[in-house]
């Protein structure tokens, strides 16, 4: 068998990832010595590998300083609609390798940094990890931010600059332990700050009603200092720009207000300002009522909203001068898409603006904040759901809450003209839901103060119409949409599959990359033994190179030829990552067993972070380590089964993890994954699913056909018959042995035999209060588990269903979903036109 390539000969080979000019690589060359020795070394006689990273995230960053130039001045002088992505998360991951691929610079970077005797791979590994999400959602928005960009959308990212991301996960004896996420330790070359556009945001005080309208007085004020961060597009030259709020004290904070003895304390007392931007809060699906979380929530809103007022007023490039001052306008010009409920203090706020400052009457401001909002509904669980107490609300924005009522009110008065005397439809959709606290239903206010509202899959829109929302479908049914979720195939494929990247555009071009549905193409080639050899050794390839990756962190040793089952994602009830146990319990039964049966060999790998409060998912975590623990170090069992819980899962894990996989794990209780990302990622990345019809599962099955997944489990009709019936976990446990077999392992001991209690609050809640029902799918999903391990038998088989899925990806390009968002609720045209380069 010949030599394998080395990364960089590799690299080398790859053409969609642009090829190397030799004045480009010698251009670069000259850039990073530049940088290296006048930006970042200066007075020191030695570098470090990081002050290398340093100097090429500079020189990459010279391309893109003229085109980011460019494009903020076509924006200006063609003053097209923009379009505000408001989101608490934006789950970034790294910056310098994506920013080569959109741009085409990677093989040239590649030849130079070569020629200088560094290697690229190893200066991209010193770039933390821009983790300012918690999963799903916040890195849904960083895919979004590529596609407008990639769509010549004038678009605008707008979140918080937390200086403490997701934190950081270790695996200490089997349990999780945080870690802060110190990410800006080193500096970010990639933002710029821009003072000059720093906003003041306001808390607390009270209101005052006067002849010339209600003031918002006494209030505390927190500065809002803006990061920004370009979004380069796909090799068309466009760049938008992601701005991050940063909080500051104002100079005279805690002098003058409080009034406090001590300099030194008034000095130090800063602070309390500046936390608001200092930590992401770190939970996935779960609604944590904080002051200070509100208080995060407001800033980002505010000081938003001045920039989008600012610039709507000031269109005109190099103008500094008012142009426009008919709010009427506004909804022709700017769109505002709220990212969940987190952001949805933009539409009290806007009401605010416009009524206190711009002197709007009420139905002309309501108007236009309706047309100007629409609102993104990313879940369905209710312990997810903002539901803020009245009198915190009070306190900390009291001019707000009036707005909130004066919007409830005349809310409630159109309800109960539409349904006269319907008082139980009245409660149920007012804005305040009364009882022992009072509390302000964000949901309610968001659908309320928008135009538009989308779930982000079918089924997720469908169940929105008919249970959490369907008294105000009922009121509004032409509010309601759907936007299925989509994954970008800029860092989804091309950069972190190079390989299979390559292998697709040797059969049908390169167009796909920004126009997926191409992918379609590849069924012709189902049947090409050239083209099922090639994806199955790119396969091979990534495994090899993972397998390394494993080998390395966990001292374990890993059979490349073993079946790589993965789940990654957020540990919570919900996503069953407990199912996923209960079937490696099985397995490692069964081989135990019959240890001389030709058994198909497995390497199962579990990821996620748990909430650091979530005791629960704390518990699930440690189960798969301990389920680890005695698996791996089973001689009967050999290398036939291994488990791994892969610590600290994030974005540039998921890009090494994802391209290697060959099953993935899709496998929540039909009716509370909203959509999923993660399993557009596999599926593209040729690995199969396993999973319910839940969230885009659904629509995965219908675009490649339900015969190339695995599809286990009850549906959604089947979830709400039995919440009718009742479920009753011990009816399962009687009468399956293996489940029964399974469940006395975990709660005898047999996991953790010097703490044999360990794991009885586990076992306690799968049989009396599992809400997810993991006994119930156990069956069917052992059975469909065994045709997985036939398959995998079958390498050509398995490797034209792998074809199947990925010839189904085109739907699942985030530049369909963002295309139809902006047909369909902003009101704007995507463009693959190129802008023209700079001269640079």
């Amino acid at each position: 068998m010949s030599k394998p390539l080395s990364d960089h000969e590799r690299r080398k080979q790859i053409s969609v990832r642009g090829l190397a000019g030799v004045e480009n690589v010698a251009d670069l060359k000259t850039n990073f010595n530049r940088h290296l020795h006048f930006t970042l070394v200066k007075d020191r006689n030695v570098a470090t590998k990081r002050d290398y990273y340093f100097a090429l995230a500079h020189t990459v960053r010279d391309h893109l300083v003229g085109r980011w130039i460019r494009t903020q001045q076509h924006y200006y002088e063609k003053d097209p609609k923009r379009v505000y992505y408001i989101s608490l998360e934006f789950y970034m991951g790294r910056t310098l390798q994506n920013t080569m691929v959109n741009l085409a610079l990677e093989n040239a970077c590649d030849e130079a940094t070569y020629q200088l005797g560094l290697d690229m791979e190893e200066l991209e590994d010193m770039e933390e990890d821009a983790g300012l999400g918690n999963g799903g959602l916040g890195r849904l928005a960083a895919c979004f931010l590529d596609s407008m960009a990639s769509l010549g959308l004038a678009a605008y990212g707008y979140g918080i600059r937390y200086e403490f991301g997701i934190f950081n996960q270790k695996i200490v004896n089997g349990w999780q332990v945080e870690e802060a996420d110190d990410w800006l330790r080193y500096g970010n070359p990639w933002e710029k700050a821009r003072p000059e556009y720093m906003r003041p945001v306001h808390f607390y005080g009270r209101t005052e009603h006067t002849p010339d309208g209600v003031k918002w007085v006494d209030t505390q004020v927190v500065l809002a200092l803006p990061y920004d961060t370009p979004v380069p597009g796909y090799r068309n030259n466009v760049v938008n720009t992601m701005r991050l709020w940063s909080a500051k004290a104002p100079c005279e904070f805690n002098l003058k207000d409080f009034n406090v003895g001590g300099y030194i304390q008034a000095v130090l007392d800063r602070n309390l300002a500046e936390n608001i931007s200092r930590v992401l809060y770190p939970n996935d699906n779960f609604f944590e009522g904080k002051e200070l979380r509100l208080k995060q929530e407001y800033f980002v809103v505010s000081a938003t909203l001045q920039d989008i007022i600012r610039r709507f007023k000031v269109s005109k490039f190099g103008s500094r001068e008012i142009v426009r001052t008919d709010f009427s306008k506004l909804p022709e010009k700017v769109a505002i898409q709220l990212n969940d409920t987190h952001p949805a203090m933009a539409i009290p706020e806007l009401m605010r603006v416009l009524v206190d400052e711009e002197k709007l009457d009420w139905e002309q401001a309501w108007d236009v904040t309706v047309h100007t909002c629409a609102y993104t509904n990313h879940t369905v669980l209710p312990e997810a759901l903002e539901r803020w107490p009245v009198d915190l609300f009070a306190h900390l924005l009291p001019r707000h809450l009036e707005i909130v009522y004066e919007i409830n009110r005349r809310h409630l008065e159109r309800v109960a003209a539409r349904f006269p005397g319907d008082m139980d439809r009245l409660r149920r959709m007012s804005l305040i839901e009364e009882g022992a606290q009072k509390r302000i239903n964000m949901a309610h206010l968001c659908i309320v103060g928008s135009h538009a509202v989308n779930g982000v899959a079918q089924i997720h829109s469908d169940i929105l119409k008919a249970t959490v929302f369907r008294d105000f479908y009922e009121m509004e049914p032409h509010k309601f949409q759907n936007k299925t979720n989509g994954i970008t195939p800029r860092r989804w494929l091309v950069m972190c599959n190079p390989g299979l990247a390559e292998v697709i555009a040797e059969r049908i071009g390169e167009d796909f990359i920004r126009d997926l549905d191409q992918l379609k193409e590849l069924r012709k080639f189902v049947d090409d033994e050239a083209f099922i050899r090639d994806v199955a050794k790119v396969k091979q390839e990534n495994k090899l190179k993972f397998s390394v990756h494993l080998e390395e962190h966990y001292k374990v040793k890993i059979n490349p030829n073993s079946m790589f089952d993965i789940q990654v994602k957020r540990i919570h009830e919900y996503k069953r990552q407990l199912l996923n146990c209960l079937h490696i319990i099985t397995y490692y039964n069964s081989i135990r067993k019959e240890p001389n049966k030709q058994w198909t060999p497995r390497t199962v790998m579990i990821g996620g972070k748990a909430a650091p409060g979530y005791h629960t998912a704390k518990m699930i975590i440690r189960l798969i380590t301990a389920i680890g623990e005695i698996v791996n170090n089973d001689p009967v069992v050999g290398d036939r089964l291994k488990v791994i819980f892969l610590e600290n899962y994030r974005v540039t894990l998921a890009e090494r993890a994802i391209p290697a996989a060959d099953l993935s794990e899709q496998i929540s209780t039909a009716g509370t994954e909203a959509s999923g990302t993660g399993n557009m990622k596999f599926m593209l990345n040729g690995a199969l699913t396993i999973g319910t019809m839940d969230g885009a599962n659904v629509e995965m099955a219908e675009e490649a056909g339900e015969n190339n997944l695995f599809i286990f489990g009850m549906r959604v009709d089947d979830v709400d018959a039995m919440d009718r019936k009742g479920y009753h976990a011990d009816e399962y446990y009687n009468r399956l042995p293996e489940l029964k077999q399974a469940i006395d392992q975990i709660a005898g001991g047999f996991f953790s035999p010097k703490q044999p209690d360990l794991f009885k609050e586990i076992v306690n809640m799968l049989m009396h209060h599992d809400r997810f029902k993991v006994f119930a799918d156990y069956e069917d999903y052992i059975k469909c588990q065994e045709k997985v391990n036939t398959l995998y038998k079958n390498p050509k088989e398995w490797t034209k269903m792998v074809i199947m899925n990925i010839a189904g990806c085109g739907k699942f390009s985030s530049d369909r979903t963002i295309a139809q968002y902006a047909r369909e609720i902003w009101g704007m045209e995507p463009t693959l036109e190129k802008l023209p380069a700079p001269d640079v």
